[in-house]
């Protein structure tokens, strides 16, 4: 990230909806916004409102689904960057990012195998059908 783009930790802050849209945490703000006011993300621990203003060192914890990130942000960005730079924003705790990759790793293991339907049968499986029924 260029200077211009990312502020330095200490300095001015950022609303609070904006920061999770562009630290990639939401596709969009309005997204951004529901969760915060459904109360799926706390502020050091209250539930705040999408206006509130984070800053660096600022302790946030975010419930999508089942997964739970408990982050400390390191970086305010003006604007939403690639993936690779929006990670830098923040660090995510240890303990926190054990337990996703616990749950993630679960909820593969318990998905369903799909099973490979070929849809209609083509005009070569119909003779084969045919063929075995005697018609």
């Amino acid at each position: 990230m260029t200077a211009k783009d990312q502020t330095a930790p200490g300095s001015e802050g950022q609303r609070l909806d904006k920061w999770l849209w562009a630290a990639r945490f939401f596709k969009t703000r309005p997204l951004a916004v529901e969760a915060i006011n459904g109360g799926k993300v706390h502020v050091d621990g209250q539930r705040v409102k999408p206006g509130r203003t984070v800053r660096p060192g600022t302790r946030l914890t975010i419930h999508k689904g089942q997964l739970e990130w408990e982050i400390e942000v390191k970086a305010v960005s003006k604007q939403r960057r690639p993936a690779s730079e929006a990670a830098l924003l923040f660090t995510e705790d240890e303990a926190s990012r054990l337990r996703r990759q616990e749950i993630v790793q679960q909820r593969r293991a318990e998905a369903p195998i799909k099973r490979s339907e070929r849809g209609r049968p083509t005009k070569r499986d119909r003779r084969r059908l045919e063929e075995l029924t005697g018609r």
